[in-house]
């Protein structure tokens, strides 16, 4: 799991871990497990958050683990094209490459540790795709698709697209090097992502070494969400295990614990997680297939506009 790194986290900025007799932990409130199946042409997905409901993840709509998956040749898959309004999507690409193309002019290729952050707003269509060379080679591919909801006040802005390159994610370590946090988007005990977000959100990939214990500062107003890609550990200070594939939902309190087990399997170096928070945004959500919208005839809408042509049109190379 490439994604970026460093020989030693003790290099970096750390994150200071919250005074015990001050910040309030952030109980365990539930751990699921994320249902498996298929997406787009067939590559295999998580559903990370399936089974979770809806006013815990609040500003969040859903997020597919895609992959873990070793392609033989020939076999890697994408996309068709598909139209999005409403929200804005997050693809972490953490192993193997993936193409990315929008009606706006927007995308790009995103490779080991990229992100590519689309608003789409008022809507466009888009296609992800392997590149050819991944598809004649085949090869590793493990990602995040990440839905983040739009306020009704920006759900109709223009769509925008930002290419966020692994080396400007802010790296930190924890208080005693244990653990490396790759900030992509909010702010972590004063160092800030660089991602650009509508709706305040905190996300941060950290990978945790055998044994070692993460403590950090987690805003009281965000709600706090973890998911395992990899290895395996336990949540909170109660210690709730959870694994790769497994969401956890954290209570209130202004700081959040993660502990990676000491032993971890054989293909799996450290314990994997990403950390969410956002600020709940609190409104009615109407959410059917591609668009995330606040009431059923926005969708009826929505869909209208696509059927129209209204969300855009394939570019004319692209047939």
């Amino acid at each position: 799991m490439p994604a970026v790194t460093v020989d030693n986290p003790l290099t970096l900025p750390r994150v200071t871990t919250p005074d015990p007799a001050v910040a309030t932990p952030r109980p365990v409130l539930t751990v699921a497990t994320a249902p498996e199946g298929f997406e787009g042409e067939g590559f295999p997905v998580r559903r990370a958050f399936a089974k979770i409901n809806q006013k815990y993840l609040d500003p969040f709509i859903m997020m597919d683990q895609m992959g873990e998956v070793d392609y033989a040749a020939g076999e890697p898959k994408g996309t068709p094209w598909h139209p999005h309004r409403g929200f804005e999507t997050v693809t972490y690409i953490i192993d193997g490459t993936f193409i990315h193309r929008d009606s706006h002019g927007g995308g790009g290729t995103i490779t080991d540790g990229d992100t590519q952050w689309m608003t789409a707003g008022s809507g466009l269509l888009h296609i992800e795709t392997p590149p050819e060379s991944l598809v004649r080679s085949g090869g590793l591919f493990h990602g995040l698709q990440l839905w983040v909801n739009l306020p009704a006040s920006d759900k109709m802005i223009t769509p925008k697209y930002q290419d966020i390159r692994g080396g400007s994610v802010k790296l930190l370590g924890s208080e005693d090097g244990g653990a490396l946090l790759r900030v992509i988007a909010g702010e972590m005990d004063g160092h800030q992502g660089p991602g650009t977000t509508f709706t305040p959100i905190t996300m941060i990939h950290a990978s945790i070494n055998p044994g070692a214990q993460v403590t950090l500062p987690w805003r009281s107003d965000f709600n706090a969400l973890a998911y395992g890609l990899a290895g395996n550990g336990s949540a909170g200070g109660e210690r709730r295990p959870f694994h790769r594939g497994q969401a956890v939902v954290f209570g209130d309190g202004d700081s959040i614990t993660i502990r990676a087990d000491e032993k971890q399997d054989s293909r799996d170096n450290n314990f994997e997680v990403v950390l969410l928070g956002g600020l709940p945004i609190r409104e009615p959500v109407a959410h059917y297939g591609p668009f995330v919208m606040n009431s059923h005839r926005e969708l009826q809408q929505a869909m209208e506009d696509f059927q129209a042509g209204r969300l855009g049109t394939i570019p004319t190379d692209a047939h």
